[in-house]
């Protein structure tokens, strides 16, 4: 009965483990939520990279164009920001993706950046082969993943929009991220395309996961279970719960089973722990 009980425990405990929220333990990343992104956002990314002179590979491949060359535009506002060492991999085939010529560029980089477009690509072209195993060594030895948009999508462990037909089915055909952040679904473009409520449709179903909206010129930078919001819009957080920057309580909190709200630049959150860090 004894070994039963704490058989029980054990498994009570790995369970309460695996819906964690949790960001890299090594690394880290630069999630935009579309369209422009400041000088600020860039700014980080390149310092979390080590610099202008470290080894940064873009990869345009959620686009769907049929061929990308080395003036895709988030390499030419990288070698326009002064960065000496960007290299543009694309590839829709599976086979080349799982090669070590392919993925020579990645093992080296110190920075990968995922663009826009359809996040379900990224998953098609790299997913289970050594190009997403690079990525996590990209991670492993310190460096930093980001991405915009599709590229912001794909780091949360649940692709939201993720259906190939079209990005207004929220649980769609694919629905595994690269998991950057655990026990996450992703959102963006999220106050610019009125999105705000989309995210609902995934928590209801999935109620463990921890929503993250991010609007348009926005980011969040996150190293190890925290993160900080960066630049010109908001990030919305779907945990839950509600916060608020009036000093007083709410007198008229909303439902909890449809509440969000926001963040801005310079605030602070903990992933693990799903709240606020006060400043």
């Amino acid at each position: 009965m004894k070994k039963f009980f704490l058989l029980f425990l054990c498994t009570l405990s790995l369970s309460a483990q695996e819906n964690l929220t949790t960001g890299p333990e090594k690394g880290s990343l630069v999630i935009a939520g579309g369209s422009h992104m400041g000088e600020e956002i860039v700014a980080t990314f390149v310092k979390l990279a080590g610099g202008k002179d470290a080894p940064i590979v873009v990869i345009p491949t959620a686009g769907g164009r049929d061929s990308y060359d080395n003036d895709v535009r988030f390499a030419k506002q990288l070698r326009a920001f002064g960065c000496t060492k960007v290299t543009v991999s694309h590839t829709y085939d599976r086979k080349v993706a799982d090669s070590n010529k392919f993925t020579q560029a990645i093992k080296e980089a110190m920075g990968v950046w995922f663009t826009g477009g359809r996040q379900w690509r990224l998953v098609d072209a790299y997913a289970d082969t050594r190009s997403e195993k690079a990525f996590w060594h990209v991670l492993q030895k310190g460096g930093v993943i980001g991405g915009t948009s599709a590229g912001a999508t794909i780091q949360g462990s649940y692709l939201a929009r993720g259906d190939t037909k079209t990005n207004q089915i929220m649980m769609g055909d694919h629905e595994a991220g690269f998991g950057y952040i655990k026990n996450s679904a992703i959102d963006q473009h999220v106050l610019a395309r009125n999105r705000q409520f989309d995210l609902f449709e995934i928590l209801e179903k999935r109620p463990e996961l921890l929503g993250i909206g991010i609007d348009e010129s926005t980011a969040i930078v996150v190293t190890q279970d925290t993160f900080e919001v960066i630049g010109a819009s908001n990030v919305l957080i779907y945990d839950g719960t509600f916060w608020s920057r009036d000093e007083n309580d709410i007198q008229n909190p909303p439902d909890h089973k449809k509440v969000f709200y926001f963040l801005q630049n310079g605030d602070r959150y903990h992933l693990k722990e799903r709240k606020v860090i006060q400043k």
